[in-house]
């Protein structure tokens, strides 16, 4: 059987393969496929600064800013915690951990209603791999603990896809992938 390690390093490759004409393509492809998931107002939408070879969601987060949501990104607290706090256009984004950046501590923690997820590797399923650490796992478990309920959108290139993510009980299934090539809802989990 194939381990997350091994599925996170194949398809890390295949998105470290795709070539600047092709991103700059799926940017725009991606909002086709995004349907009206971005477009309510009076929603608190996060998304996250991308590393490496992630996909943007900057095209994203920009429609939803139209559209009259308020904006997040997450920082780390601390090696365990991950939080969110409010994102204005223009304001200086500072080291938030994990090689990205976030708003400053000067920026105030938000709720979101939707949680743009990077991530490695999905399927069908709605399971993600992520790069190891648990990060969005333990920020989402804490939303939920807490009576939130956002929808979780994992952010990919199609050559992303696996057959199957292995599934562990703290790994929290995503509602929705959205990649150039369509929209995915995931099946209802109990």
């Amino acid at each position: 059987m194939t381990n997350k390690n091994q599925l996170r390093a194949a398809a890390l490759a295949r998105r470290d393969a795709v070539g600047s004409s092709s991103r700059a393509a799926a940017r725009e492809r991606i909002l086709d496929h995004a349907g009206p998931l971005f477009d309510r107002p009076g929603r608190v939408v996060s998304g996250y600064w991308p590393i490496r070879s992630e996909a943007d969601p900057g095209p994203l987060l920009d429609r939803a800013r139209q559209a009259g949501a308020t904006i997040a990104l997450p920082v780390l607290l601390d090696a365990e915690t991950l939080l969110f706090r409010r994102w204005d256009p223009g304001a200086v984004l500072e080291p938030a951990g994990f090689g990205t950046v976030g708003p400053s501590v000067a920026a105030p923690f938000v709720i979101p209603d939707i949680v743009i997820l990077p991530l490695a590797a999905f399927d069908r399923r709605g399971h993600r791999i992520g790069y190891g650490k648990g990060h969005y796992d333990r920020a989402v478990a804490g939303l939920f603990a807490s009576g939130r309920r956002p929808l979780l959108v994992g952010l990919a290139f199609a050559v992303q896809e696996v057959d199957k993510v292995p599934f562990e009980p703290h790994d929290i299934p995503l509602d929705f992938i959205l990649t150039e090539e369509e929209l995915i809802a995931a099946p209802k989990h109990g």
